[in-house]
């Protein structure tokens, strides 16, 4: 069996291809915090400001964020999330969950529910409100010619 040169068809990877830089994950974590100015997210993120320029040029061409001018003279811009931008909110969430769980020793930000209590997210399946893990889901590969393990022999 002679394998394939292109790497398995997955959304992960097209995902990460959109976010998978730091300092993009940064931008979109000060985005959804409501700091939507350069100078701010610069601040914030600590992104060298030629490379913070490119990364928020990117989250606006893929449609994460959206350049909003809020000023004229001079021309000022904010950067806001699009829905696309929102929707990935429960990813930080869970990514900042696992680093405050195996990263810190003290979580340095904490997301408080209306309900009181500290933020504890977990994945649920939306069609029947059961938790979604390893031990309840089963893949099913729908990119041809491919499987679990890898690609089909030609």
């Amino acid at each position: 069996m002679k394998a394939k040169k292109h790497p398995r068809p997955c959304s992960i990877a097209d995902a990460l291809a959109v976010l998978g830089e730091k300092y993009s994950l940064l931008v979109l974590r000060e985005a959804l915090l409501g700091v939507w100015r350069f100078d701010a997210i610069a601040r914030n993120t600590g992104a060298p400001r030629d490379i913070l320029a490119a990364r928020l040029r990117h989250l606006v061409d893929e449609g994460v964020l959206e350049k909003v001018r809020y000023n004229e003279r001079p021309e000022r811009f904010e950067y806001r999330p699009t829905a696309a931008g929102w929707e990935l909110e429960p990813v930080l969430h869970i990514l900042r969950s696992w680093g405050d769980r195996h990263l810190a020793d003290r979580p340095p930000m904490v997301m408080e529910h209306s309900c009181g209590a500290a933020l504890e997210p977990v994945v649920i399946c939306g069609a029947c409100g059961k938790d979604a893990s390893r031990k309840n889901l089963t893949p099913h590969v729908t990119a041809h010619g491919w499987t679990t393990a890898g690609p089909v022999a030609d």
